[in-house]
């Protein structure tokens, strides 16, 4: 045995003989050093010497012969039976350091491979080299034969073949290789290599991520299921892949590690991981560069292997410091940051667009970027990574405590439902900080105090995180940066409520209706107007409701925040505080003494427009679709509101009246004699004073007023308090004789 004599029969994949040993033979069987048989076509050459067969390289590598080896030849001859109907190839480059970029057409291919082997011998397993035009050598590997049917039942499975004989009229399909980068196109082309889009190694099991389990199933549908399928299937339903997703939402809610996830989970090149400033630079068209560099590769790709690319997946972090909306960079004689937004529109989905690409961009600030960036196909999979709901919360804390439990360290009186319950509004980031706060808790009490900071010995032993580490870490060390505005809610009502009449309880009762509402209505925004005069405890009430309504997310809106603020600053915070609301399913916002939030004078009748018309649309509009937000608003002046046109813009309005009867000053009063334990308030033998001073008279004063003149009167004398403290009242016109 010996190698073929000449590169010109290297194509030919025939045993080279002796033409006069070999007469009237077309085909033989051979078997090896091993006693495996093989079937080759020969080809008759004057200058082989006598007793001796060629074979080029890869048909050696695959009959495993060596140039020593003495091998047995006999004739082999074909029936009818093993002409070959369609054969079927796996294309590969036979010399990986010499390739091309440039597509190979299948059409002409399989015709130049039947004009080069006419009746030649194949057997199923066999390598082959071929040669097409002038591009690098390919190495083919027949992967499938099947048996020449003439006149074949309807359903009827083709009968495959381990060895056969093409003819001018078989049917060639290739494939491309396990791994190769051939580019195929092209009619003859058949199904390429399918790998799976998910990693083997993945398990879902073990994302690591909590809470989010709808959105990621959504993204999933969305911008991988395609990838599933066959090229093939593509190709047919014309189909073009998802390039873009934007994930967005309040921080700490998972959207970077989320974005990671997808990059492990999937079987596709590494991830580029890019933060948005980096892509900037301060010399002309960097910026731009950098962006073309990060599609580099995957355009090599895409042009040397078409729809069979691997899926080439670029992580943008903080995308809005890129691709902020063009024209909206004030003052910015450059231009950067439209530059790039167009260039990255061009390469996601310009004229010369790629299907083998996946662009991921995360952002706290949606609102920010290009709207032609967020159109489809482009980042057109916009997904909210908003705040856990409580199911979510208590997968996140049980992942952030898988450990602790793993190695004991974590109290059997840690409930992690109850922990997710007492954490409304905290986002992933803000849990894992809560279990962080937790251990450091638990940890300190095994530091000893002295003169120098010492661990106790026993530490590992004695280490256990306890609820009430948790309870503790809650109360003082991690609040929810879109929770309930806890001091200022509750410093309006640390007097509590006093049930002075009726009336109190009356509104109480319709605030709690619109609470229930606002839960469980149709309505996305219910809001709710408390009128009536000055120190009424109108705000009291709002506040009162507003905590009692358990919302998630509860803030205060007050103009006492916003003392020297702009009227374009004012409305800035206003539109943060709807913002924020937004985010959480249930929200509640207490809008207090709005004529001063317009800053109304009542001299020549001036107002902030701006303020106005910024409040005229947010108590109109609908928060986003699942979330309910319920607005409460105070104020002293119904008049100006009406005149303002703001009365039309609430659901309900709720007068909230003084105390007009003897009976309801008498009602207070008791109640503060009997709150009160510094000894200052009014004794019964008082109050039986009081009572009989205002029978019969006429009373009108708000609450808030009567509570400030009792106030003042405790520290004097017993003797002339309560003539001081009717007084008062008199003076003021709070107590006046009857009509």
């Amino acid at each position: 045995m010996a190698s073929v004599p000449a590169d010109s029969f290297v194509y030919l994949n025939r045993a080279v003989v002796n033409a006069q040993e070999y007469q009237g033979v077309r085909h033989v069987e051979i078997k090896n050093a091993s006693n495996n048989t093989f079937v080759f076509t020969i080809e008759p050459f004057e200058k082989m010497p006598p007793g001796q067969m060629g074979f080029n390289l890869p048909m050696r590598k695959w009959a495993m012969l060596s140039t020593k080896d003495n091998i047995a030849v006999r004739e082999k001859s074909f029936s009818n039976k093993e002409f070959v109907g369609k054969i079927t190839l796996a294309v590969d480059f036979l010399q990986k350091n010499k390739t091309t970029q440039e597509p190979y057409d299948t059409d002409e291919m399989a015709r130049e491979f039947l004009m080069m082997y006419p009746k030649q011998a194949f057997t199923t397993g066999q390598s082959i080299c071929f040669k097409f035009k002038d591009k690098p050598l390919l190495e083919m590997l027949v992967k499938e034969m099947e048996q020449l049917v003439v006149n074949a039942g309807e359903g009827q499975a083709p009968v495959k073949l381990r060895i056969g004989q093409v003819y001018q009229e078989s049917q060639v399909v290739f494939e491309k290789g396990e791994g190769s980068s051939v580019g195929l196109v092209g009619k003859a082309k058949g199904k390429a290599q399918q790998q799976s889009i998910i990693n083997p190694n993945w398990d879902f099991l073990n994302m690591g991520i909590g809470g989010l389990d709808k959105e990621f199933n959504a993204i999933f549908r969305r911008a991988f299921a395609s990838r599933v399928f066959p090229a093939e299937i593509v190709e047919q339903l014309g189909l073009k892949h998802v390039r873009g997703i934007l994930l967005y939402g309040p921080p700490g809610t998972g959207k970077t590690l989320m974005a990671r996830q997808i990059g492990t989970m999937l079987n596709s090149r590494e991830p580029k991981i890019i933060n948005g400033p980096q892509i900037l630079d301060k010399y002309v068209g960097e910026s731009e560069a950098n962006i073309r560099r990060l599609f580099e590769d995957a355009e090599v790709e895409f042009k040397r292997c078409g729809n069979n690319s691997g899926l080439h997946i670029i992580i943008f972090d903080e995308i809005d410091a890129i691709c902020k909306a063009r024209g909206s960079m004030a003052g910015s004689s450059s231009g950067v940051h439209d530059t790039v937004v167009n260039q990255l529109l061009s390469k996601i989905d310009g004229v010369e667009s790629l299907n083998n690409i996946l662009v991921i961009g995360m952002t706290n600030r949606r609102d920010m970027i290009d709207e032609a960036l967020l159109r489809p196909g482009r980042l057109e999979v916009q997904m909210e990574i908003g705040l856990p709901d409580e199911k979510g919360r208590c997968q996140i804390l049980n992942i952030h405590t898988s450990l602790m439990r793993k190695y004991e360290k974590l109290n059997t009186d840690v409930d992690l439902a109850e922990l997710a319950t007492l954490t409304k509004n905290f986002s992933g980031a803000e849990l894992e900080g809560l279990v962080r706060a937790a251990q450091s808790t638990a940890m300190n009490r095994l530091i000893k105090a002295s003169s120098k900071v010492e661990v106790d010995p026993d530490a590992l032993q004695k280490l256990n995180i306890t609820r009430g580490d948790f309870l503790h870490a809650l109360e003082n060390d991690v609040k929810p940066a879109f929770g309930t505005s806890n001091e200022a809610i509750e410093m309006l009502t640390k007097d509590g409520i006093i049930p002075w009449g009726p009336p109190v309880q009356q509104i109480i009762e319709e605030g709690m209706l619109r609470v229930q509402q606002a839960k469980e209505g149709t309505l996305g925004i219910v809001s709710m107007l408390l009128e009536g005069p000055p120190d009424t405890g109108k705000t009291a009430l709002a506040a009162h409701i507003a905590i009692k309504s358990d919302f998630p997310f509860i803030k205060l809106c007050s103009p006492d925040d916003m003392v020297g603020y702009t009227e374009t600053a004012k409305c800035m915070m206003i539109r943060k505080v709807f913002d924020d609301a937004y985010k959480s399913t249930l929200s509640c916002i207490v809008v207090d003494n709005i004529e001063r939030l317009l800053d109304y004078g009542a001299v020549g009748c001036r107002y902030s427009n701006l303020v106005l018309q910024a409040l005229l649309v947010l108590l109109k509009k609908q928060p986003p679709f699942g979330r309910k937000l319920l607005v409460i608003c105070t104020t002293s002046k119904r008049d100006v509101i009406e005149s303002l046109d703001i009365i039309h813009s609430f659901t309900k309005i709720v007068r909230v009246p003084g105390l007009s009867d003897p009976a309801h000053l008498m009602n207070v009063l008791r109640y503060l004699s009997q709150s009160q334990e510094d000894g200052g308030s009014f004794s019964p033998q008082e109050l039986q004073v009081i009572e009989k001073n205002v029978h019969g008279k006429r009373v009108y004063i708000g609450i808030k007023r009567l509570i400030g003149c009792a106030d003042a009167v405790k520290k004097l004398d017993p003797s002339t308090r309560v003539m001081k403290f009717l007084m008062e009242l008199e003076e003021d016109g709070c107590l006046t004789l009857q009509g």
